[in-house]
């Protein structure tokens, strides 16, 4: 009898074992397996290269998208700039209707879109052309339509390359913003940042400020980073938040396969390869602060089109009647285009 209470002990513990490993898996959220394959779209002009589209409809359903463009004998952190195409629809054409930012000293990238009430909000990546690559800032600009024209906030760039951190650690690197209105509504910005204290060792991470008006200022919050895997010496980056149905939800690109590292397996420094190049994750959250742990967000290229691994970054949902309609990536390859669209269809 003692026996056979041993075996079944011992049993358990296995199944509780296996449980416990089984439970590590990062699974496929339902926004991922909704996604199905749309086309890729706005290739570039001889001598330049298009990147990060976000997209959205006027009041009157005509598509917009502001993306990077960047000349091919230049560079993003000094060349790039901010442009707009119209369309009918998202598989195009596509019609060219300005450079919306541009500057001979500054460089505009990375941007996205939003609207508040009657206003459109558009932020961005703004740098000095003259300053070191990390010095990286953001900037926000409003127009009553799409076409402009906009004006930029006073307080640009509205979150600097400087700022403590609740550690004391310093923030040396503000970017890649996005935009959500919160259910107070206050006005969020999140970011990719990067501190000093992991110095000479930079890493991205996922920080929020906030702000009561539109222009700003915007206030770092207290206890940020939100999101880090610096001590794991993995970071994320490229966050796309939206707030859905009772929930805040982030998208983000998994640069350095944080997935693997989650599971129990990571991946060795040496064998990773940055930027895109594996699915992109997916976090839920009640508040927005608090984001535990993730799914994966959507799937590589091949996935949907059968095509070469390359890189996919900066997700932007096209919404339409308050419904998320398409999902946007950037991908990196020889393809001339900017990137594709995934419809999203089923999601729940």
């Amino acid at each position: 009898m003692k026996y056979a209470i041993k075996i079944i002990c011992v049993v358990c513990i296995i199944l509780i074992v296996l449980s416990c490993k089984q439970n590590l898996s990062i699974k496929e959220s339902s926004f991922s397996k909704s996604l199905v394959a749309g086309k890729y779209i706005l290739p570039a002009e001889d001598g330049w290269w298009n990147w990060c589209m976000a997209p959205m409809y006027d009041e009157n359903g005509k598509l917009h998208i502001f993306m990077s463009t960047i000349p091919n004998n230049g560079s993003w952190i000094k060349n790039s700039k901010i442009v707009h195409f119209t369309a009918d629809k998202p598989e195009g054409p596509y019609t060219f209707v300005d450079t919306t930012f541009a500057s001979k000293t500054a460089t505009y990238h990375n941007p996205q879109i939003s609207k508040v009430k009657d206003t459109y909000v558009l932020v961005y990546l703004l740098k000095n052309a003259s300053t070191p690559r990390v010095n990286q800032e953001i900037g926000i600009a409003t127009s009553k339509s799409l076409y402009g024209p906009w004006t930029e906030s006073p307080f640009n760039p509205i979150l600097k390359a400087s700022g403590k951190q609740s550690d004391g650690s310093n923030i040396i690197h503000a970017s890649n913003p996005t935009f959500v209105v919160d259910t107070d509504g206050r006005f969020r910005i999140y970011y990719k940042s990067i501190s000093d204290k992991y110095a000479p060792k930079q890493y991205r991470e996922i920080s929020m400020a906030t702000s009561d008006k539109l222009e700003g200022p915007y206030v770092n919050y207290p206890n940020n980073p939100l999101i880090s895997y610096a001590n794991e010496k993995l970071d994320i980056e490229d966050p796309y938040a939206f707030y859905y149905k009772g929930m805040y939800y982030m998208i983000v690109e998994d640069r350095m396969d944080v997935k693997s590292a989650l599971e129990g397996n990571p991946t060795p420094q040496d064998k990773i390869k940055p930027g895109g190049n594996r699915p992109g994750l997916i976090y839920k959250s009640k508040d927005g602060i608090d984001w535990g742990r993730p799914e994966i967000g959507y799937n590589t290229n091949t996935h949907y089109f059968n095509k070469e691994l390359a890189r996919t970054e900066r997700p932007n949902i096209l919404w339409k009647n308050g419904e998320p309609e398409c999902l946007f990536l950037a991908c990196h390859d020889d393809d001339p285009t900017a990137g594709f669209f995934l419809k999203i269809e089923g999601w729940k």
